[in-house]
């Protein structure tokens, strides 16, 4: 799934938890949640995804470090 239709179903789920409804609707399909935990559990796991996904690589440095034992 692509970051712009994360972003999408991410804001999608917040607006009907801040609603009060435990229905989304998107791209046709349409979810029901238990309870607003799950609810939440879904919005926390896309949020996540999404930070991992837009995150910029990390980069490593490698270096030699010496010592004289003193």
């Amino acid at each position: 799934m692509d970051l712009e239709r994360m972003q999408a179903l991410l804001t999608a789920l917040q607006e009907a938890r801040f609603a009060g409804l435990r229905s989304v609707s998107y791209d046709g399909k349409t979810v029901t949640y238990g309870s607003d935990a799950e609810l939440a559990a879904a919005i926390r796991d896309l949020e996540g995804r999404i930070a991992k996904a837009s995150a910029a690589p990390r980069r490593r440095r490698w270096g030699t470090v010496a010592t004289k034992g003193l």
